[in-house]
């Protein structure tokens, strides 16, 4: 019998790097079956010993919906572009819950995984992409309720619903740009912790998840407007719905605008990221 070939030994060599090189992606394909995994127990955990298990998913934006149509809706009298109220809210909550879920596992991932940094070398840019990553399980989720909402109301998917997959990406792409500066920053300044939660209800209401964008761009001054647009939310809010539902987005600009943002704030969180990422073992 012919003996079985042995694996390789890989080899990974430890060094300084400059500019591009520093960021070394390619190590993320390398160790693309320790993201798969990462992911998988993060979301293990997640329903782990819970009581109703994946209906988190569901009961979290089902309440925060019945909040907003009560004080947007009811109290404030904003308008929905037609649409009915909870679909029109609801549908913002998916793209907003994942982002959100996103940067607050992601903030604290570092320190939550201290026990592995310390001990191996992998690149640490899977920990809090991993913990991104594992929100898209609760997206899925709370999607299949609001394709039942929408049969519901006798509403049918707009034409551009196939662009749906690039806002759900344009809200990864935001939300691990932002979890790679708090888990970051995390590791040196502890109190952190006490930011994102607070960074996370004021981004809530900085968004058009209640009310349309337009009730805020047509209430500012226009030279003033794009300030708004850098908000990567008002895209991906603004496009989820528009591709889904149909509903008029104020200008096809601004989409552009939180586009460029998002990729700005991926960049630079990557960038930092990388840049401090030889002191966490000794740091966390």
């Amino acid at each position: 019998m012919n003996a079985s070939p042995k694996a390789e030994a890989q080899t990974v060599v430890i060094q300084p790097r400059s500019g591009l090189a520093a960021l070394n992606l390619r190590d993320l394909w390398n160790f693309r079956e320790l993201i798969y995994f990462l992911t998988w127990r993060d979301i293990k955990v997640r329903y782990k010993q819970t009581l109703l298990g994946a209906g988190w998913a569901i009961l979290q934006p089902v309440l925060q919906m019945l909040v907003f149509n009560l004080l947007f809706g009811d109290l404030a009298g904003l308008s929905s572009g037609g649409i009915p109220r909870p679909i029109f809210t609801y549908a913002a909550l998916l793209p907003w819950n994942l982002f959100s879920t996103g940067i607050n596992d992601a903030g604290r991932s570092l320190v939550t995984n201290r026990n592995m940094i310390t001990k191996i070398y992998f690149p640490r840019l899977i920990v809090p992409l991993s913990a991104v990553l594992s929100g898209l399980v609760d997206f899925a989720i709370a999607f299949l309720l609001l394709g039942g909402m929408m049969v519901y109301y006798g509403i049918a998917p707009a034409a551009g619903a196939a662009l749906l997959p690039l806002y759900l990406l344009l809200a990864l792409v935001t939300a691990i740009g932002v979890g790679l500066w708090l888990s970051a920053l995390n590791v040196h300044y502890r109190d952190i912790r006490y930011l994102i939660p607070f960074l996370t209800q004021f981004w809530m209401l900085a968004s058009p998840l209640a009310y349309e964008a337009s009730e805020v761009f047509t209430r500012l001054p226009e030279a003033w407007q794009w300030l708004y647009a850098l908000n990567p939310l008002v895209g991906v809010v603004e496009g989820f719905r528009a591709a889904l539902l149909g509903t008029e987005v104020y200008s096809a600009s601004f989409i552009w605008v939180s586009v460029a943002s998002a990729l700005l704030i991926l960049l630079t969180g990557v960038f930092y990221f990388r840049s401090m990422e030889r002191t966490f073992a000794d740091t966390v």
